[in-house]
């Protein structure tokens, strides 16, 4: 499965295509935009004939020839310039929310049809940098600069026309000045967009180590490793101030050379222009109204800078969010529905690495009925684990077929065959929430209070729940951090037993437990297996004694196959395990005795 993006954009006209194109995918509110642009060219438009007004009243400027028309005419110019623009900056960021809202729901729905290979090559840190960090780049762009940009355009081009209209000449000579701004501004604008790209990636890899290192901050203490991880952190940080300095040297350029350009055109404006009104070319009026004019040129190419810096960002952002949207998901909607549960899953000949020619399991094949226990055993580094995440299917086989009865199993609709499948792991994983949110998760039906009281009673968390404060309302932390390893191992059962499986695959849940917890688990257990095809990682002799066929697996294939005594006659390593798993038992009941 290649889950790298062979489409990746590439060059500034690809990566500019493929933002609008991102853009028009999260379906916005065309009249919405439309009118909020519509109120920005409103006000800039308002904002060209107001100079107009100054070079009225400062040519016939007198006490007797102001009127009360020309102070109203003024005033509600202004009026409606400002409730236009304000009106259009509410608009804008509405829209700018609601699309990147859009975009938001759809990556995150993306990443949950992810495969596990996914995850596997690409940390969660980074992922959530996309959600949040990139996204809210692209959300500044629409909902602060987008209005900038095109009220920006017919302010500098209105502007330009009506200076043509008032004196051409001195027009010309002060547009002489931007070219020479142009040829520097590029440029940069090309290195801001580099630099932009290289501190989103930074971020999203800050953003990585901290999320890692804060959800297992209790490893990090235990290990006395706070000082490594302050200089993990620390690099991070080095590496996001050396982008931020980078960026900080661009701005230094742009903002002095518009300034210089300001100034220089003023110079140009007041000198020549003080020159043509001494010798009565251009009356005092046009010379206030050339100035005016020039600032509403000059401003607006600020803003445009601005917004060209922060489209280079958003295309450094959107190239990334599309490696996400671009990736290989999960097949959810292709298949059927598993009509008929009750029948022998058979693997055959499955083979499988996680690097093509690094083999993690070869030629692996057993059949198991229904109803019947399977235990795999075998030294670690084996591929017991990675054997169950094929039957889950979170990985494919690249050679060898996994059969429900006569049809392969990724002939049916993964939700169906996930459905069917109970898994109880040594970790228990549990969700931030209340121990009746971690017990009904995942059920997909409604599940009533008895039903809820019953999967616990059987799973023998019934009691340590009643005496918890809140009950079943009892917050369980993060990752179920307030429960100890038995609570947590009887809450994963009891789900299970709520999900209904008909398929149960237990990696050894009683292996990091102690000998009164693992005694309450085993009863849970036999619970939780009472009817159902169980496949079982072993790591305790007292499940592999009970199972009805028992695989023993070795560097990925199968070495023997049988039940356990069968294996204790003909099987070296395996007598040897199961010798390892006495003198344990042995000591393990000593202790019990001397305690």
């Amino acid at each position: 499965m290649n889950l790298n993006n062979s489409n990746k954009p590439t060059g500034a006209k690809t990566s500019t295509g493929t933002f609008f194109t991102l853009m028009r995918e999260t379906k916005p509110s065309i009249w919405m935009l439309s009118v909020a642009i519509l109120l920005s060219i409103v006000s800039t438009l308002v904002g060209l004939v107001i100079p107009m007004f100054t070079k009225s009243l400062v040519d016939g400027f007198s006490l007797s020839s102001i009127n009360s028309s020309q102070i109203i005419a003024i005033g509600a110019a202004f009026i409606s310039q400002t409730i236009a623009a304000g009106v259009s900056i509410y608009l804008l960021n509405y829209v700018g929310q609601k699309m990147v809202a859009g975009l938001r729901d759809r990556l995150w729905k993306k990443m949950l049809v992810l495969p596990v290979p996914y995850f596997d090559n690409n940390r969660t840190g980074e992922s959530v940098s996309r959600m949040t960090n990139d996204t809210g780049v692209i959300k500044s762009l629409i909902s602060e600069h987008v209005a900038s940009f095109f009220s920006g355009i017919i302010s500098i081009v209105g502007s330009i026309v009506v200076l043509f209209y008032l004196n051409w000449k001195m027009t010309l000579i002060m547009f002489t000045v931007i070219p020479i701004a142009a040829l520097i501004l590029v440029p940069l604008g090309r290195k801001m967009y580099k630099i932009s790209v290289g501190m989103q990636d930074e971020t999203a890899t800050f953003t990585s180590t901290l999320t890692q290192v804060l959800s297992e901050i209790r490893l990090v203490k235990s290990s006395n490793a706070e000082h490594k991880e302050y200089e993990n952190g620390s690099t991070g940080i080095r590496n996001l101030l050396n982008f931020g300095i980078r960026e900080g040297k661009v701005m230094a350029w742009i903002s002095p050379i518009m300034s210089f350009v300001l100034m220089m055109l003023l110079v140009i404006v007041i000198g020549y222009g003080g020159m043509q009104v001494s010798s009565g070319g251009l009356t005092a009026g046009e010379l206030v109204a050339f100035i005016l004019y020039l600032i509403q040129i000059v401003m607006p190419m600020t803003q445009l800078t601005t917004f060209f810096t922060q489209l280079q960002k958003a295309k450094g952002a959107t190239e990334r969010i599309m490696e996400t949207l671009d990736a290989e998901e999960e097949a959810f909607g292709s298949g059927v529905e598993v009509s008929n549960s009750n029948q022998p899953v058979v693997l055959d000949n499955v083979s499988f690495g996680y690097k093509p020619d690094e083999p993690v399991l070869q030629n692996v094949s057993f059949r198991m009925d229904p109803g019947t226990i399977t235990a795999v055993v075998g030294p670690s580094g084996g591929g017991k684990t990675t054997l169950f995440s094929i039957l889950e299917r979170f990985y494919l086989p690249q050679e060898g077929v996994i059969s429900l009865g006569e049809e392969p199993i990724d002939a049916f609709a993964l939700r169906s065959w996930r459905g069917m499948i109970g898994y109880v792991s040594q970790e228990s994983p549990m969700i931030a929430g209340t121990i009746s949110e971690n017990l009904c998760y995942g059920v997909q039906r409604e599940v009533s209070r008895a039903e809820l009281i019953n999967a616990a009673k059987m799973a023998y968390a019934d009691e340590f729940i009643a005496e918890l404060p809140d009950g079943y309302n009892t917050d369980v932390g993060e990752r179920g951090v307030k429960l100890s390893g038995g609570q947590r191992q009887r809450i994963a059962i009891a789900r299970a037993l709520l999900r209904d499986p008909k398929i149960l695959m237990l990696d050894e849940a009683t292996s990091s437990l102690d000998s009164r917890s693992e005694v309450v688990v085993q009863k849970a257990l036999k619970n939780l297996m009472e009817g159902r095809t169980t496949i079982v990682i072993a790591h305790r002799l007292s499940t592999v004694v009970g199972a009805d066929q028992i695989i023993f697996i070795e560097k990925g294939q199968v070495t023997g196959r049988g039940r356990h005594e069968e294996l204790l006659e003909n099987h070296d390593m395996y007598r040897e395990f199961a010798a390892q798993q006495l003198q344990i038992a042995g000591a393990v009941e000593d202790e019990d005795t001397y305690k």
